[in-house]
């Protein structure tokens, strides 16, 4: 016999529950012999939608996040694409985010956003994307895949909400997440340096300065390489370098340690015109 419940809003729960049962009894009593099993626990009551996301307000009010997060998904369940659902849907975001359940509340997020992208609550499902892979970066020591997903969620937020009140926090979750993914370059580029690596260093440090360089890391990653350069005996390369960083961070102690070190062997900073850093046009920065 077929378990599958008849399915349709004008079916009566009795029925329902009846062939369900019908489908378990074989396996219930092939499984636990002469005991009584009461038949009813494998069947999910069904509430009235308004009832249920009632009540689910009700036990968020009273900071009974959990059980308000399993009724606002019974809502979901029980009467899917209803506009009790909807709300619930994003609600139900709003908590697992709320208890740390970041991979329940992207999907849950990205679920709504697919669904009804153009209503008033899409921008804010969007954030919540945004804010559970925020939430979840780890030190720069560590993978940063994180901070690349924060970062996409939360561009897909600004390009296609441009207005919504979500828009200023989700752009200083981008830069943090962009200064995390600087901070990552920089301490491979660092191990590579002290390792005497030179040219793996330096392939660091430059992309760096080329996608990060609104970042707080530019200033040592010039001066990191001025040190690179200089080791292998590419002058013109580090003057320029120290060229740039003096530009822009007069006051800098890398600059300071980095014309010191320029110093050792008879340079100074000077500007290479054929020089990538030149290219860039880093000279014409404001800091």
């Amino acid at each position: 016999m077929s378990s599958r419940v008849p399915a349709g809003p004008n079916v009566p729960v009795r029925i329902r529950r009846a062939v369900i049962a019908l489908a378990l009894a074989p396996l219930v009593l092939a499984a636990c012999g002469e005991k009584d099993i009461d038949l009813s626990t494998y069947v999910e009551d069904v509430e009235p939608a308004d009832v249920l996301y009632n009540q689910a307000l009700a036990n968020l009010n009273e900071g009974k996040v959990t059980e308000a997060t399993r009724k606002f998904e019974a809502v979901d369940r029980q009467h899917p694409y209803s506009e009790f659902a909807r709300k619930a849907m994003v609600m139900s975001t709003f908590t697992n985010y709320r208890q740390g359940k970041y991979p329940e509340a992207i999907n849950s997020g990205r679920r709504y956003v697919q669904l009804y992208p153009s209503t008033e609550d899409a921008p804010y499902a969007q954030y919540l994307v945004g804010l559970s892979y925020f939430r979840q970066i780890r030190d720069v020591t560590q993978d940063q895949g994180e901070s690349r997903k924060t970062i996409e969620a939360m561009e897909e937020l600004v390009q296609r909400w441009p207005d919504s009140e979500y828009v200023q926090d989700a752009q200083t979750k981008i830069r943090f997440a962009r200064d995390q993914l600087a901070g990552k370059e920089m301490q491979v580029g660092r191990y590579y340096l002290e390792r005497r690596e030179y040219l793996s260093s330096i392939k660091r440090f430059r992309y760096v300065i080329e996608n990060y360089s609104n970042t707080r890391h530019v200033e040592e990653a010039l001066a990191r390489l001025v040190e690179a350069y200089f080791a292998m005996g590419l002058a013109s390369e580090a003057q320029t370098a120290a060229s740039v960083l003096g530009h822009n961070y007069p006051e800098s102690e890398w600059y300071k340690d980095s014309y010191t070190l320029l110093q050792s062997g008879g340079l100074e900073p000077r500007e290479n015109e054929g020089s990538w850093l030149s290219r860039l046009n880093l000279f014409g920065r404001s800091t």
